[in-house]
């Protein structure tokens, strides 16, 4: 094996690392730094955020807030969205905060309280969340497994490769 094609082989190996490292860091690890991550599944805040985008959530105090702010929000106990602040309400000492989708011709009918809001959203991702949602599936987390094994076993033959070429030239001189 000559010099170039190790040189491309170790170029190989280290991008499958640093790709398989920051996937998992963006779909997972981020949480670590308390960002919370939800798949977009509607296009009520579309341009803002496609179908199919992820979007990282930091906690925030809703003092903070104000109108024009995305804000994610609980609307009961399985469904979460994040729509757009467009007035914020004050009713004895009772903060609400009247919400609307940026591609919703209406207002949303319920106001969220202060205790539903998750927080807001800071960065997205276009399509990352399609492939969230499939890797949560059966086939998916499969899938995921196999191209893991795969990969592994791919940086290992080229490392043992190198390895066994560094070995040789060693041991020829």
């Amino acid at each position: 094996m000559n010099k170039t094609t190790r040189t491309i082989l170790k170029a190989i190996s280290t991008l499958i690392v640093v790709f398989v490292v920051s996937f998992a860091f963006l779909l997972v690890g981020i949480k670590i730094f308390g960002i919370e991550i939800y798949t977009v599944l509607s296009g009520s805040m579309e341009p803002t955020y496609k179908v199919g985008s992820l979007i990282y959530v930091v906690d925030v105090d809703t003092d903070e807030l104000k109108v024009k702010d995305a804000i994610t929000f609980k609307i009961g106990d399985d469904t979460i969205a994040t729509h757009r602040i467009i007035d914020i309400k004050e009713e004895n000492g009772k903060k609400t905060f009247q919400t609307k989708g940026d591609a919703n011709d209406k207002p949303d009918e319920r106001l969220v309280e202060e205790n539903e809001i998750i927080g807001k959203p800071i960065f997205t991702i276009p399509l990352l969340g399609y492939i969230s949602k499939y890797m949560q599936t059966q086939y998916g987390m499969l899938t995921t497994l196999g191209i893991a094994i795969a990969l592994i076993i791919v940086v290992v033959i080229i490392d043992v490769a190198l390895d066994d070429k560094k070995k040789e030239k060693q041991e020829n001189n």
